[in-house]
C-alpha cells in the first residue's frame, strides 16, 4: 500500500507540501526540500543529506540549542558544489522513476500478448491495434533503457569526480602536514 501511495505522490502533476518523518518518502516523491532553520526557511538542493549535515554543523548558542551556523565558503566551489549534489539528486530520482517503469513495461506487454491471444484472430484491425499497442511500448521500453544508461553513467562520472576531488583534497593535507 505504501509503494503505491509514493507512486501516486511520485506522479502527481501538481505542487504537494509534504511533511514527514520518513527521509525515503521525501527523498522519492520531492523535487525539491526545505527545512526550518534558524527560524527561517532554508531550501536544501541536497535534500536531507544537506540537512543532515547542517545539524552535524551546528553550534549550540546559549539559550537557543540546535541552531545551524553557515558553512564556511571555503574555496568558492560551495554554490556549484550545490547545484552538483542537486543535479545528481534529480538523477538519482529519475533513475528510480525509470526504474520502475522499466519493470512494469514488460507486464504491460505481456498482458496485451495475453488479450492478442485471446481475440479472435479473424478481427484484423482488432490485433492491429494491439500490435500497434505492443510496439509503442516497446518504443517506450527502448528509449527508458537508454536514458537509464545515460543516468547511470552521469552518475558514476559524478561518483568519479568526486573521488577525485577527495583525493586532491587529502594529498593536499598531506603535504601542509608535512611541510608546516
Amino acid at each position: 500500500m505504501l509503494a503505491v501511495t509514493e507512486d501516486l505522490l511520485d506522479s502527481w502533476p501538481g505542487t504537494l507540501l509534504v511533511a514527514s518523518h520518513d527521509r525515503y518518502l521525501v527523498e522519492r516523491v520531492t523535487d525539491q526540500q526545505y527545512a526550518l532553520v534558524d527560524g527561517g526557511l532554508r531550501h536544501l538542493p541536497g535534500g536531507v543529506e544537506e540537512y543532515l549535515s547542517l545539524r552535524r554543523h551546528s553550534v549550540p548558542s546559549p539559550g537557543k540549542p540546535g541552531r545551524a551556523t553557515q558553512a564556511p565558503a571555503g574555496n568558492g566551489h560551495g554554490a556549484s558544489r550545490k547545484l552538483d549534489i542537486a543535479a545528481q539528486r534529480a538523477a538519482t530520482k529519475e533513475l528510480a522513476a525509470i526504474e520502475r517503469r522499466l519493470a512494469k513495461i514488460p507486464l504491460e506487454i505481456a498482458e496485451v500478448h495475453v488479450r492478442i491471444a485471446e481475440h479472435d484472430q479473424r478481427d484484423y484491425l482488432g490485433l492491429a491495434a494491439h500490435m500497434e499497442t505492443v510496439a509503442s511500448l516497446e518504443s517506450k521500453l527502448s528509449d527508458l533503457e537508454t536514458r537509464w544508461l545515460e543516468l547511470t553513467e552521469q552518475l558514476e562520472q559524478g561518483a568519479g569526480a568526486a573521488s577525485q576531488a577527495v583525493s586532491r583534497s587529502s594529498s593536499s593535507l598531506r603535504g601542509n602536514i608535512k611541510n608546516p
